[in-house]
């Protein structure tokens, strides 16, 4: 049976061996940035040098939703939830295209949109639909020769991109609306942890859909967004994205990051044990 460590019980004493923790990643944090909070927070709480901790499965730093940390022995499970289905909700904007096909890089080409039609999007959507083919965003943790792609991209070295396979079990949009007139006219800083993680405008002229995706582990949910703006002849890309479920886990069982750092500092106690081996 798996150790969840829920909001409805109290700090586990002895910590066990492993144990899941379900974080809602917040906008502007990145996958490790929540790793890292949660590591040094339990560390303290716990009286250990060094604790095993890793999340399964990377979310971009625009990205919010589900990110399942695994604690301890549970480590040697990373593999095994990464592999599970994921879903995703978000919007997509036509008519522009971004260097990292959201808006973490300002829009560098814009299309006409007067084409679109929600019959004309349906019938293009059902083409990535099952298994297909991708190419990963350049601005990704792939690995091409050993080096992360958003190294590549940031120092401007050109690579070969490499194709891979993933499936898509659904892939629900909705009717095309107008981008709002409140979306923010002016890109901002949203972190300045490390490298600043930047948010850049909506276009303005473009049309807009929510979506729904259930796939496979591996699919860039921006690559979708900016092949699926070019198969409709309108240029594409990722406005919001956020993971509601990983196999049978939920973000609406998820900590908010703050929530749980709370949980671990305020219930701590003199003789809390860590029962698992931290080296």
């Amino acid at each position: 049976m798996l150790a969840i460590l829920s909001k409805n019980q109290p700090f586990p004493d002895p910590f066990p061996k492993g144990a899941l923790l379900l974080v809602d990643k917040p906008l502007g944090w990145t996958s490790f940035d929540v790793v890292n909070k949660i590591r040094y927070a339990l560390s303290r709480r716990l009286g250990v040098k060094k604790l095993k901790i890793g999340h399964a499965g990377t979310l971009d730093p625009l990205a919010t939703g589900l990110l399942i940390l695994c604690v301890g022995e549970y480590t040697k499970k990373i593999e095994e939830f990464q592999a599970m289905p994921k879903e995703y909700t978000g919007v997509i904007t036509f008519g522009a295209t971004t260097a990292s096909s959201d808006l973490e890089k300002p829009v560098n080409a814009t299309f006409s949109t007067a084409h679109l039609t929600d019959t004309l999007l349906d019938e293009t959507r059902q083409q990535f639909v099952g298994a297909i083919r991708q190419i990963p965003p350049v601005f990704s943790a792939v690995k091409v020769d050993g080096r992360r792609l958003y190294k590549n991209a940031r120092t401007g070295e050109e690579v070969e991109l490499p194709e891979r396979p993933v499936h898509i079990e659904s892939f629900e949009i909705s009717p095309l609306r107008p981008v709002p007139s409140t979306v923010h006219r002016s890109p901002s800083t949203i972190s300045k942890k490390g490298a600043p993680i930047h948010l850049y405008p909506d276009y303005m002229e473009g049309m807009q859909v929510d979506f729904r995706v259930v796939c496979s582990k591996g699919t860039y949910i921006r690559s979708l967004a900016h092949d699926l703006g070019q198969a409709a002849g309108s240029g594409a890309y990722l406005s919001s994205l956020r993971r509601t479920r990983t196999g049978g886990f939920s973000v609406e069982e998820a900590w908010v990051v703050e929530e749980l750092v709370d949980w671990i500092r305020d219930e701590a106690g003199e003789g809390t044990s860590y029962s698992a081996d931290p080296h």
